[in-house]
């Protein structure tokens, strides 16, 4: 209802700016970047400074979780094929090795972990294999936690850009009727600056949050993907100590 609410009064805003131009002709305003920002008021530029700066906090966050998951994806699919030849033929000592050179595999996180569990116990008995587990599902949540850092800020960034970009919106629409008032007048003169000042901050806004939003929803769906993965990697490594259990026997 909130976020209704905001959208009608942003697009109000808008259609009356729009009004406004059309009514007059082109005068004494400049739609320029540089004149843009000239007519601002300082509390206008200090919103655009501060959605600016949400902007590259959010372009930072993108990069970072971008490298971050391409690199535990191609280092993953590499790993996952050395480590099952490796414990196929019994050599736990290469699996742990394969490992330990897939430092940014989310996979290979995992499965070290339990493979160093599972070797220090020595023998697979059941308290022992409960061990390895607990062991793979404390690396599960800690490889989880890595994988989603920064997420919160974009999500952040992307449900309150919009309102600071509304804040901006409304301090243009009160700079415009302060301008009507002061001039007597409700030609384009009189509003240009408070109307540029909303404008401008109402798509920066959007421009801001937009990206945020479609790149978290991106990011938590990728993280979704590597919880599943690391879970079956899991759930497949005690299948193996249980089978080299029963080969024991």
């Amino acid at each position: 209802m909130v976020l209704a609410n905001a959208a009608t009064l942003v697009l109000c805003n808008l259609h009356h700016a729009a009004v406004l131009l059309l009514q007059e002709p082109e005068g004494g305003i400049g739609w320029d970047p540089i004149s843009l920002w000239k007519q601002m008021g300082l509390l206008a530029k200090i919103v655009v400074i501060v959605l600016f700066l949400m902007s590259g906090w959010s372009i930072g966050i993108m990069i970072d979780r971008i490298f971050t998951y391409s690199a535990a994806h191609s280092q993953s699919r590499s790993f996952a094929s050395a480590v099952a030849g490796a414990l196929k033929d019994g050599k736990i000592d290469e699996a742990i090795k394969l490992a330990d050179r897939n430092k940014k595999s989310h996979l290979a996180k995992v499965v070290v972990a339990g493979l160093q569990e599972y070797k220090s116990q020595g023998d697979a008995s059941e308290d022992e294999l409960d061990a390895s587990r607990r062991a793979l599902e404390r690396t599960e949540a800690i490889v989880h936690a890595e994988l989603k850092k920064g997420l919160s800020g974009l999500a952040t960034i992307g449900s309150t850009a919009p309102f600071v970009g509304l804040f901006g919106t409304v301090v243009g629409i009160l700079n415009a009727f302060k301008g009507i008032s002061g001039a007597k007048a409700t030609g384009l003169a009189a509003v240009a600056g408070g109307i540029s000042e909303a404008l401008v901050t109402t798509a920066i806004g959007l421009f801001v949050a937009i990206p945020a939003v479609w790149m978290f929803n991106y990011f938590t769906s990728r993280v979704e993907i590597f919880d599943v993965e690391m879970e079956n990697s899991s759930n497949e490594l005690i299948d193996y100590f249980l089978k080299r259990r029963g080969t024991r026997r």
